[in-house]
């Protein structure tokens, strides 16, 4: 069991985590942080999205931060990004525009948490000018081929004839049928791929690109940067067969590129909010992946802007979760069982069993704080039968977070009750179970 002292520890430093109020220690360890990581414990939490939700306006309205970056492809948060700023009107309403999110899992950015959100933007960002507007993006790799589609679009209104260049360049893909596992398959059976022509088809929208930018610099922006996700899910898709860190390395690197690149898009003094699993922002050193030579955006922001930057975890006790049995399998709240014993959630709640922050700074001084212990993760693929097997990631806690919030009970989100589009693809790094 845990060790009393770690436990009294927690117990004595622990704050109240009920309402927005709560929040006040957090932003005041945010201070003056120019990016702010929220994580989850799982992709199907009611209270981890609602929470971020609140800080994330919080910093927002008193910390003047410019846009929240997700664990989601871009195409589809772009969608989202432009009914947030009030551009081109996607949909009626938050609830049509999040329809966007038509491939399985669907529920990590289709549900009514996230519909609040996207309403609460907009009508922050209502009266504000362009330039000024919180915005809203994905961060991942995985929309290959939703990607090409738009650079061709854009290239078709603005530049025909590169446009013609770069559907032969992407033609590479077509014998492949927009499916990315037999793409990817093929390359490991035969050594021909399409990395040229996806790092091509940039290099030529990237040479035109100060035109096409006076142009329209958004529309440019959004095109180079579906543009970058073609060739880096190019890279993904074949990492991925080969197993390994590579894909996952990949995938982070590329997180953390886009995060980079909105960063640049919208300032010297633009501040950025990233949701992204636990798995994702925690710092990967303080975990058994760097051991397997794996790095995440959180490991990668540090490195890049240092002090600059606070990691908020997110754990809970026992509840239920949104998630599937196998992944394309039909969603459905599945009840998440109390944790194992000596784990950090075992800990936290042993402290006491209440909601409640916990600032991190100076926690590594404490007895037994530096021990590796199970934290539990949740990915869009759970077995709860099967938790005692898998699910916790041994972290040295103070390490990978600065701050923990901790939800003694939890319960599903709710999405929005869409049918996936069938899909093939199984990406071998989603975090179907950590």
């Amino acid at each position: 069991m845990a060790d009393e002292a770690l436990v009294d520890a927690v117990r004595e430093r622990a704050l109240p985590l009920r309402d927005e109020g709560d929040l006040d220690p957090l932003l005041e360890r945010i201070g003056d942080a120019r990016v702010v990581l929220l994580g989850e414990a799982s992709h199907g939490t009611r209270e981890f999205y609602t929470w971020r939700d609140r800080i994330s306006r919080r910093l927002i309205a008193e910390k003047g931060f410019d846009f929240i970056a997700v664990e989601g492809d871009w195409p589809d948060c772009y969608t989202v990004n432009l009914y947030a700023k009030g551009w081109d009107d996607p949909g009626n309403d938050a609830r049509e525009v999040l329809h966007a999110f038509s491939r399985w899992p669907t529920w990590m950015w289709a549900n009514e948490e996230v519909v609040a959100l996207a309403e609460w933007l907009r009508e922050f960002n209502r009266g504000r000018v362009d330039e000024r507007k919180v915005g809203f993006y994905g961060l991942d790799v995985y929309s290959l081929w939703e990607s090409i589609d738009v650079v061709t679009r854009y290239l078709e209104r603005v530049d025909p004839a590169l446009a013609e260049r770069a559907r032969r360049a992407y033609g590479c893909f077509d014998p492949y049928e927009e499916d990315v596992q037999e793409y990817a398959w093929a390359t490991e059976m035969v050594p021909t791929d399409c990395e040229e022509e996806v790092v091509a088809a940039l290099a030529e929208l990237r040479r035109k690109g100060p035109d096409f930018r006076r142009e329209g610099p958004e529309a440019y922006f959004n095109a180079e940067q579906n543009a970058l996700v073609a060739q880096n899910a190019e890279r993904y898709y074949r990492a991925m067969i080969r197993g390994g860190a590579a894909s996952w390395n990949v995938r982070d690197t590329h997180m953390m590129e886009t995060l980079d690149r909105l960063m640049r898009h919208h300032g010297p003094d633009a501040k950025a909010i990233v949701w992204e699993h636990n798995t994702h922002v925690g710092d990967a050193r303080a975990t058994d992946m760097a051991r397997a030579g794996m790095v995440n955006i959180g490991q990668l922001a540090r490195e890049a802007y240092g002090g600059d930057v606070v990691i908020a975890g997110f754990s809970s006790y026992a509840g239920s979760v949104i998630a599937g049995e196998h992944w394309g399998a039909p969603m459905h709240s599945i009840p998440v069982p109390e944790a194992r014993p000596d784990s950090w959630e075992d800990v936290l709640h042993r402290a006491s069993a209440e909601d409640k922050l916990l600032l991190l700074e100076g926690f590594d001084e404490v007895p037994g704080a530096l021990d590796r212990r199970g934290h539990r993760a949740i990915g869009v693929v759970y077995r709860s039968e099967r938790e005692a097997f898998g699910n916790y990631v041994p972290t040295v806690l103070p390490y990978r977070y600065d701050a923990m919030l901790y939800i003694d009970h939890s319960h599903a989100l709710h999405p929005l009750h869409m049918q996936p589009v069938p899909d093939h693809e199984v990406p071998e790094t989603f975090p179907s179970g950590m």
